[in-house]
């Protein structure tokens, strides 16, 4: 597994270093005991860890500084992600907004605390660090506030003297700032402002005047940078050699014999450590609370409590609230709270619909939408309900009509039957309008009629109407709504006699007393901020004095000023404010906490809680707080208060307990109590004890309701009449969480009453106090171990410095890919970090968890500050992050991936079983049981057809021949782009052209018999008169693409290379593409005299030559074939006379071609079939061919389907590329060509001539498409050639239908042929490649062994027929090297035949059909050529079946080409859209790539549209791309390195 050190000063394209902790390697191979690992373990980081322990409470943040200073010994470089500079320098600061940083855990249990953003933030934050450093390291309160954090942990550690260990441990931090020594006496960031220099570091050099500080160099970037700025490590190919060398592992142990297919087998089962921590305590025993003591004035219900108040004391204050600059804003009396809500409860029930038909009746569900400033008016509706006897279900405002989750909460509505929603005047003026002024309709939400409370709407009662006050009885008294996991919303449903028992157990647990003062910062609408502030406090008569939001975001500390202001006794907040006011809090003089006898900690029982405790109480102890008044809760929706810390100075009570556990236990369901080893544990605090008048256990987590052991970690349930009594309307989930009876092991139920579960993961400790140690919702099975997303978000907040990220605004999740879930972890950046930053934060973060928790982090990413879905009070709204994440639309701006580290459950590497030898029997025709896989074409020599051209040996010949007896007859017809005839060429046109060229090459070019000529021409007629120019001068003709005028830097240099490769002596060419040769641009990329004579055909001499020649020998070379290959092998190929006379044939047979047909052909003639096609067939079988350049099609992409339906073509031919022209560019258009009359119907066949496995979707796509225009889709097929045989397989006119069949995925990489059902998973349709074509015949060999294969096996194609060339034209004399591809033996069997190897691999398959001869028909699927295959992992890969899947995973996504590197798969993307996109297509295309291949890629890099080369037959020249990127030429929008 990858753990990461930092290196010190760090190079700006580096910016940090990887590590391999290799001896701490977690997936624990073979070599190394669990005793062992422990103890190797302790002494590489003992030497960090500080000597004298500091106070148990920072041992988190401690153990992560431990965690990262252990990597520090082995440094090894590691890739920083590359990124266009468009995308690092976003804007200016200025535009810059800080972002909403209130992050309230609201639910989701994520980022508590969110720092910075406030008018003091910046040094805020920055002392906060200060302190918390300073606290752990136990020393005495210095009082400099440094600018640096880890300058002030060095200097604290040095002065707390806990020895030299520590102090290196900071000297290691204390690298990682910038490269400026910190400045010790201010508050500003080091290196001055951190924006400016951000920003500076990108800007190119040279911007900017002298007198502005050069941007800092990192480590050695002097010594390392070339002449042109940039530092050498940038290159790519170094990047990837230090990916490399951080990925090199252990050797795995040997694995067993046989690789089985199954695919159970397949992927590695993790199994059971069988050293791993078991629970081995007693049962525990279910905790009582104590009794709840009714005291005998409490009142029988809330109404009555509010009537009793607003009667006997109406001036009493009830409610005090603030405004925005912290003045009190309004006082709401008992009083008013008695006659306002009665007024609210009249009105809903008598003035909402008509008499005869309420709209509101009692028992109703009403929703309440009141913001966060108002508690006064949610308070009156809240009670107006009760009193009205209706249920009220309190919701957050809706922002806008697509707000995070405000759809699910619409679903909640809808369900509950909610018809109307109450709301405050100000807030239903802020709602959204439509123009009209209507109020929307909120998207998912049921129609609503908004109902607004304030009174001076609202209609007085008549004096003789009076609420109905009844005893708290088993009726719903309200709704309060829960956010799962998935994002679902559900809806509590909370008994009037469960409140009131649930206030009176707070009131005894609390000890409240009437008219105590208690000051709420926490949301009034659920709760614990609705328990004690809205319900608990009425009962009593106390004073609430709320605190919004609002508020708090400007002052942080106005909550600890209300607390001296009205000397309150108790007060409810969450971590996250205690950590604010400590941020900041700068001495002040008039603060006092003496007043406060309690100081409820909503959140008490997140794992993170406890140092916010810790710190505070810390720095306010000098204030007057009291340690015992720091008192932690547990709640949850469904069991409301689960405990809570007494004040211990009461009787009876224990004192408040503290557990470090070890993290590793916790991970499998133990505890732990961990003592010598510091570096994973977890700290809680308790949460108290069990409510009065409840009774609680815990539960194992799967199966059964088990009773736990005492040592295990279980799900806490609760038995009390105060907790919730269902999910509204959702009895089944209902029956799972309220109605639960927990079992001892002898299997009988502890209790007759039910009980429910908290959905909180604990223990209950020594003297019953509870602990928590997560949330089932936060709960990541990973591996067969538990992780909690709290605590991770708790080790990534531990991790300094914070000043890349905001505190509060880190998401974690899990994904499930291949089988495991993957931990994410996503935060907000701050703007004002730099790339280098940020990536050094984040592998620190990736180091610090692996360290801890022992788990890979699968992907961390950094969004911009303010663009994570909130939640409404700020928090972040965790399943709509994941679900952005799992759409890639979560935009972020970094990315860091490490699937290496976390995916150790990929199938085991092939090992490869040795092939059948020459021992085996062979009977007749069969291999081991099967069919030797051989098919032929028909045998041309029994072909009876009456064939005039036949009786000649030579193409030359039969041109004379028609042209003395169809001298009219047209062979060619060119068309321009707007498909009207360019020229056209009958048979004595053509050859008195060719004539002329002929005795030019005598004359000017002075040329022997056999010399070689290069043809340097546009698609087009000259190019074919230039051919038989050619064989009538007896010279060797070799076509060539022109270059491109617009690309001439990259196209010269190949017209060059293949014209020196040839041996050509002279060049033919038009005076365009002379003039073109002898350009200024040209020379620039080859010198003009290298080049060998020209000759420009366009003045052709006037006379004859005096003789034709005529060959001797039919065996000599016709002209030369040079195509390069996908892999960018340039290759030429030699055709002889005799071979092209049978190709001819052979295509003139299949495709039934006579002088009175026409063929339609859009395809490039340079190379293979279409240069046969474009110059050769109509010579020899007569008929016309219609020749259409594919360049113009881009003019008019319906050129070649207009031309086909204009001549009535039944035959035509193309390429993929055309094919994909069309589909693409008039997929919109098929109405409009209808109307012009195309029609298509008489397409008998249309023919993609290819060197590759079919592309089925493209085809298919393309006679969908075109079926309206009479398409019949049985006339689309595909051909196969390839270097020694340019076509093997043509649909020809008769004979069966190209077949389909499905292939399993997986077997095929094990070179293995497994046909399955259409849609089955992992399945691959192939198409099959034409028909063979005659004279054709075909095998399956291995390639390795070259013995012949079965049917359905997969194996080389090797081909023997009289068109085959006859050998490579090299250069460089490697012939031998090459000979066998057209001289192959098989090694056993038929060993007399010689068999090209084509060099692709592909199966036959005897199918059902016949053929015309009546014979069963035998089919050739072509799967991938062998060497684009990749061998990973000892199995072989197509690079087009990755790049599918690849294409699919987004909608940006618009071409992708795969190749290794280094034993690394490397995937470039083409993305169409936004560059702020590029980042989201990392992690989606390591997971397809993951799930579908089973294979890690290693680098992503997202390219602009038109990078990747793709040659002129549309085939991907992935080897160039390679090339490409590893020289650093594809100027990528981002590249990322999964670690």
């Amino acid at each position: 597994c990858t753990l990461i050190s930092l290196q010190g000063k760090l190079n700006v394209s580096l910016s940090l270093s990887l590590s391999l902790s290799l001896s701490l390697s977690l997936c624990l191979v073979g070599d190394i005991t669990q005793k062992g690992y422990e103890k190797k373990r302790s002494k590489l980081i003992g030497a960090y860890l500080p000597q004298a322990p500091g106070n148990p409470p920072y041992v988190h943040t401690e153990a992560v500084q431990a965690a990262l200073a252990k990597h520090k010994e082995r440094k090894m470089a590691v890739p920083m992600p590359s990124k266009r500079r468009s995308l690092v320098v976003q804007t200016s600061m200025d535009a810059y907004t800080p972002p909403d940083t209130s992050s309230g855990s609201e639910g989701e249990g994520q980022g508590d605390g969110g720092g910075g953003g406030t008018s003091s933030s910046r040094e805020g934050s920055i002392s906060m660090e200060h302190w918390i450093s300073r606290a752990i390291h136990g020393t005495s309160s210095t009082t400099t506030t440094t600018s640096s954090t880890a300058s002030s942990s060095s200097s604290s550690t040095r002065s707390g003297g806990s020895g030299a260990a520590a102090g290196r441990l900071a000297d290691v931090l204390a690298q990682h700032n910038h490269s400026a020594p910190p400045d010790v006496t201010g508050y500003t960031n080091n290196t001055s402002s951190g924006a400016t220099d951000g920003i500076q570091v990108e800007r190119p050099q040279g911007a900017g005047t002298a007198a502005q500080r050069q941007a800092p160099k990192y480590g050695n970037a002097e010594l390392m940078e070339t002449g042109d700025g940039v530092p050498v490590s940038s290159r790519v190919s170094a990047k990837i050699q230090q990916l490399v060398n951080t990925l090199k592992r252990p050797k795995r142990p040997p694995l067993r014999e046989f690789f089985v297919d199954d695919f159970e087998e397949l992927l590695e089962v993790q199994q059971p450590d069988p050293n791993q921590p078991k629970a081995e305590g007693a049962q525990m025993v279910a905790m009582r609370g104590e009794q709840l003591g009714v005291v005998t004035n409490w009142p029988p219900s809330l109404e009555a409590a509010l009537q009793r108040w607003g009667t006997i004391s109406p001036k009493a204050p009830c409610l005090t609230t603030m405004d925005t600059n912290g003045k009190p804003l309004y006082v709401l009396t008992y009083g008013k709270l008695w006659s306002r809500s009665m007024k609210v409860a009249y009105n809903l029930l008598h003035k909402l619909g008509t008499k005869q038909e309420p709209l509101v009746r009692p028992g109703d569900r009403v929703a309440l939408v009141f913001p966060n400033n108002d508690p006064a008016a949610f308070m009156t509706a809240f009670y107006g309900c009760l009193l009205a006897e209706v249920v009220p279900v309190p919701i957050e405002v809706p922002l806008t009509r697509k707000d995070a989750g405000s759809q699910q909460i619409g679903f909640l509505l809808g369900s509950c039957g909610v018809t109307v929603a109450l709301t405050s005047d100000a807030c239903h003026k802020g709602l959204p309008k439509s123009p009209t002024g209507e109020i929307p309709q909120f998207k998912g939400w049921p129609k609503v009629l908004w109902f607004v409370t304030e009174s001076k709407h609202l209609s007085k009662p008549p004096r003789d109407w009076f609420p109905h006050i009844k005893d708290a009885n088993q009726d719903t008294a309200y709704i309060e709504y829960k956010t799962c996991k998935d994002g679902s919303v559900l809806g509590v449903t909370v008994m009037r006699i469960a409140m009131l028992t649930h206030c009176q157990a707070l009131t005894q647990s609390c000890s409240y007393t009437e008219a105590e003062t208690i000051v709420n910062v926490l949301d009034f609408k659920k709760d614990v901020g609705l328990w004690h502030g809205i319900l608990t406090s009425v009962m009593n008569m106390m004073h609430v004095i709320s605190i919004p939001y609002a508020l708090m975001k400007v002052n942080p500390l106005s909550w600890i000023q209300k607390v001296c202001q009205y000397k309150a006794k108790v007060a409810c907040v969450k971590s996250r404010d205690m950590h604010w006011a400590l941020v900041a809090h700068r001495d002040q003089r008039d603060v006092n906490l003496s007043s406060l006898r309690m100081l409820v900690v909503a959140d008490g029982a997140n794992p993170w809680s406890i140092s916010s405790c810790d710190a505070f109480l810390n720095v306010f102890q000098s204030k007057g707080l009291k340690p015992e008044v720091i008192c932690p809760c547990a709640s949850s929706p469904e069991a409301l208060t689960v405990a809570i810390r007494r004040c211990f100075h009461r009787l009876g009570s224990a004192p408040p307990g503290r557990g470090v556990l070890s993290m590793q236990g916790l991970s499998h369901g133990v505890i732990r109590v961990d003592s010598e080893e510091k570096l994973s544990v977890l700290t809680l605090q308790d949460v108290g004890t069990v409510m009065p008048g409840a009774m609680m256990c815990v539960v194992r987590l799967d199966g059964v309701p088990l009773l736990c052991k005492t040592d295990e970690i279980g799900e806490l349930c609760v038995c009390s009449v105060a907790t919730g009594t269902s999910y509204y309307g959702l009895t089944g989930m209902t029956k799972n969480t309220f109605e639960v009876f927990p079992m001892s092991t002898g299997g009988a139920p502890i209790s007759e009453f039910p009980f429910t579960r908290t959905g909180l993961l604990g223990f209950i400790g020594p003297g019953g106090l509870a602990f928590v140690a997560g949330k089932m919702d936060g709960l990541m099975l990973v591996g067969g171990r538990r992780h909690n997303a709290d605590d991770i978000v708790a080790t990534a907040l531990a991790v300094e410095p914070m000043k890349f990220v905001y505190r509060g605004r880190i998401a974690v999740f899990s994904i499930t890919v291949l089988h495991d879930e993957r931990i994410v972890v996503v935060a907000e950046q701050r703007p004002d970090s730099t790339e280098e930053d940020s990536f050094q934060w984040m592998s620190r973060v990736l180091q610090a968890i692996d360290g801890i928790h022992q788990v890979g982090v699968y992907c961390l990413a950094l969004v911009p500050s303010n663009t994570l879905p909130k939640t409404p009070l700020g928090g972040i709204h965790l399943s709509e992050t994941k679900q952005l994440f799992l759409e890639g639309a979560l935009h972020p701006c970094n990315v860091l991936m490490c699937p290496h580290t976390c995916v150790t459950n990929l199938p085991k590497p092939r090992q490869k079983q040795p092939e059948i030898g020459p021992a085996s029997v062979m009977v007749g025709n069969l291999v081991s049981g099967k069919r030797i896989a051989q098919a032929s074409g028909r045998d041309l020599g029994q072909i009876e057809d009456n064939d005039q051209a036949r009786k000649f040996l030579f193409l030359s010949e039969v041109l004379q021949w028609r042209a003395q007896t169809t001298p009219d007859h047209v062979l060619y017809t060119l068309l321009n782009s707007r498909g009207t005839i360019a020229s056209s060429l009958t048979c004595l046109q053509l050859h008195k052209r060719a004539e002329k060229i002929a005795a030019m090459l005598a004359e000017r070019g002075h040329l022997q018999d056999g010399d070689h000529v290069a043809l340097v021409y546009p698609p087009g007629i000259d190019l074919i008169v230039a051919f038989y120019g050619c064989l009538y001068a007896g010279c060797v003709p070799i076509t060539v693409r022109p270059p491109h005028p617009q690309n001439i830097a990259t196209t010269l240099p190949t017209v060059k290379m293949i014209v020196e490769v040839s041996r050509s002596v002279c060049v033919m060419t038009t005076q365009l593409i002379c003039k073109l040769l002898r350009s200024k641009e040209a020379s620039a990329a080859v010198d003009v005299r290298t080049w060998p004579p020209v000759l420009d055909t366009d003045d052709l001499p006037k006379k004859k030559p005096p003789l034709l020649y005529k060959p001797s020998n039919p065996d000599t070379l016709a002209y030369l074939d040079f195509s390069v290959s996908t892999t960018g092998m340039l290759a030429g190929v030699k055709m002889s006379h005799t071979a092209t006379s049978a190709f001819c044939r052979s295509i003139k047979l299949q495709c039934e071609l006579y002088p009175s047909r026409e063929v339609a052909i859009c395809l490039d003639p340079y190379c293979g079939l279409g240069f046969v096609l474009w110059c050769l067939c109509s010579v020899y079988s007569g008929h016309q061919s219609i020749l259409i350049p594919p360049a113009e099609l881009e003019v008019n992409p319906a050129l070649w389907l207009l031309a086909v339906s204009q001549y009535k073509v039944r035959d035509t031919f193309c390429s993929y590329s055309v094919m994909e022209l069309c589909t693409k560019g008039l997929g919109l258009q098929t109405d409009s060509l209808k109307s012009r009359g195309l029609d298509l119907s008489r397409v008998r066949t249309c023919v993609v001539v290819a060197e590759e496995r079919p592309r089925i979707a493209l085809t298919q796509s393309f006679s969908k498409l075109f079926k309206d225009l009479g398409l019949h889709p049985r006339a689309v097929s595909t051909s196969f050639g390839c270097r020694v045989n340019l076509a093997i397989c043509l649909q020809g006119t008769s004979g069966p239908d190209p077949t389909t069949v499905f292939v399993d995925m997986r077997a095929l990489r094990h070179d293995r042929v497994r046909l399955v059902e259409r849609g089955s998973p992992h399945s691959l349709p192939l198409m099959e490649s034409g028909k063979i074509l005659p004279g054709v015949r075909i095998i399956i060999a291995n390639p390795e062994t070259k013995g012949p294969m079965g049917e359905s096996h997969l194996g080389e194609i090797w081909v023997h027929s009289g068109h085959n060339a006859s050998g490579y034209f090299t250069v460089y004399g490697d012939e031998a090297l090459q000979s066998d591809h057209f001289s192959s033996r098989l090694s056993f069997g038929d060993t007399q035949t010689v068999w090209a190897r084509t060099g692709y691999l592909g199966f036959l398959r005897r199918t059902e059909l016949t053929d015309a001869s009546g014979e069963r028909h035998d089919a050739l699927y072509v799967v991938g050529a062998l060497d684009e295959a990749m061998e990973l992992r000892g199995m072989r890969y197509h690079p087009i079946d990755i790049e599918t899947s690849v294409i699919r995973t987004h909608k940006s996504i618009t071409e992708c080409a795969v190749f290794t590197w280094t034993n690394l798969l490397v995937v470039v993307v083409e993305l169409d859209g936004s560059e702020q996109e590029a980042l989201d297509l990392v992690p989606l295309v390591t997971n397809v790539v993951l799930e579908e291949h089973y294979l890690i890629v290693g680098v992503v890099v997202v390219v602009d549209i038109g990078v990747i080369p793709i040659n002129s037959r549309g085939e991907k020249q992935r080897m160039h791309l390679r090339d490409g990127f590893l020289a650093d030429q594809l100027d990528p929008i981002y590249v990322a390195y999964n670690m």
